[in-house]
């Protein structure tokens, strides 16, 4: 399709239109202007450049927790069960020690192009070295990048400052592309840079409260994970947060700050506002979890949103498959809500709300065209959570990509 070069204004319809800030509308229409939406008008006011005809038109998927320069490890370091996390995270990083630079930048390229393929127009990445950098800055995504920081023993401090130069480095380096910083683990990361990251302003992000064995290890200094850091050779327990608690303490950001997973975050400790817990809801699955503390969480006002993690744990990086397994598990939980947690929320939580996340106008013309099953529905939103087959067709600030069937990318 050609790309819109003129201020003329040009317009996108569908079945069902979603702008997540308001209810659904019926074959309404959505006008786009230089890029961004000018206007949301009923139907039968003018007549659509692009009909997408049976389809459900909503904002473009935000998909705020992945790791995309794991994406060569798809099906190769299968999940554990809880009790055995450590032996994944053996495997993990055995692998890493077997990718070059070459085949990582390969492995990026190919997680962002799966990403796009499935509707995601705002990535959260957590990139290791930060070389993720240059792919996602110059695709059509938004992002914020998180590099990632580890380490127990006192040379971490300079670690976290080298983090720190490469996000000022790039701090408006893009338009698209946002850096931020990700302290990996309480068990893998100096409490003291926990604290320095939130307190930085960067965006960031933490992975906290993934496993029994991280709770354990906090709380008493024992289990699995005291012989996994002696086995890499950084056990260094008085670098570590005294509990659950202090970590969560350390949280107050004046900067976008995202928890991933909490799989085992105890009701008892109340996240700081405005922390954003992201649930990867396959992945979750597979290591054999109790019940994600979703629902607790929302009802306690911590925002949720949802993420795929990488393909060392799930079989894509489909966030509509998050969004729409996690209502086959939860099928009475608010389908609007749900759709909000893959759209606005996640933008929310990455500091993008400005820009994208819903359809209103002012905000980027970023969107994804659903297919829908030919029915109809008392609640319109739960015929997007059906696995109806189809391609689906996304637009970027207002221009239609067109998949390439030969390969995982796009057409430009």
């Amino acid at each position: 399709m050609a790309q819109h070069t003129s201020a003329a204004p040009h317009s996108y319809s569908a079945r069902w239109v979603f702008p997540v800030a308001g209810p659904p509308l019926a074959n309404a229409i959505v006008v786009v202007r230089d890029a961004k939406i000018e206007a949301i008008e009923p139907a039968g006011r003018r007549t659509a450049d692009v009909d997408f005809g049976n389809a459900a038109l909503i904002p473009g998927l935000v998909n705020a927790h992945t790791h995309l320069d794991l994406s060569g490890a798809r099906g190769l370091i299968p999940p554990t069960d809880p009790a055995h996390f450590t032996d994944w995270l053996r495997g993990v990083i055995a692998y890493r020690r077997t990718r070059t630079p070459e085949q990582l930048q390969a492995d990026i390229r190919a997680g962002l192009a799966e990403c796009l393929s499935h509707g995601t127009t705002l990535i959260g990445d957590i990139s290791s070295d930060g070389g993720s950098w240059e792919a996602v800055a110059n695709s059509r995504a938004r992002a914020v990048v998180f590099r990632e920081v580890l380490g127990l023993t006192p040379a971490v401090e300079e670690r976290w400052n080298a983090v720190c130069d490469w996000a000022m480095a790039r701090q408006h380096a893009s338009a698209t592309c946002r850096p931020g910083v990700s302290p990996h683990a309480p068990y893998s990361v100096s409490a003291a840079v926990i604290a320095q990251a939130s307190a930085s302003g960067w965006p960031s992000t933490l992975h906290l409260a993934e496993s029994p064995a991280e709770l354990e290890l906090l709380e008493h200094r024992r289990g699995p994970f005291v012989d996994f850091l002696k086995e890499m050779n950084v056990w260094h327990p008085a670098a570590l947060a005294n509990s659950l608690a202090d970590v969560v303490r350390a949280l107050h950001s004046p900067g976008p700050a995202l928890c991933a997973h909490a799989n085992y975050l105890p009701s008892t400790i109340q996240l700081p506002q405005p922390a954003t817990v992201v649930y990867c809801p396959r992945t979750h699955a597979a290591f054999g979890h109790p019940p994600h503390p979703f629902r607790a969480l929302l009802e306690q006002g911590v925002r949720v949103c949802l993420g795929t993690d990488s393909l060392a744990s799930n079989p894509d990086l489909d966030l509509l498959a998050e969004a729409r397994f996690l209502h086959r598990l939860y099928p009475d939980f608010p389908t609007d809500q749900l759709v909000r947690m893959i759209t606005l929320t996640g933008a929310e939580s990455l500091g993008w709300a400005d820009e994208v996340g819903s359809l209103q106008p002012g905000k980027s013309a970023d969107m994804v065209a659903v297919p829908l099953p030919d029915r109809d529905a008392a609640d319109p939103h739960s015929l997007l959570f059906a696995n109806q087959a189809g391609e689906r067709r996304t637009v970027f600030r207002g221009e239609m990509r067109v998949p390439v069937p030969s390969v995982r990318g796009w057409a430009e």
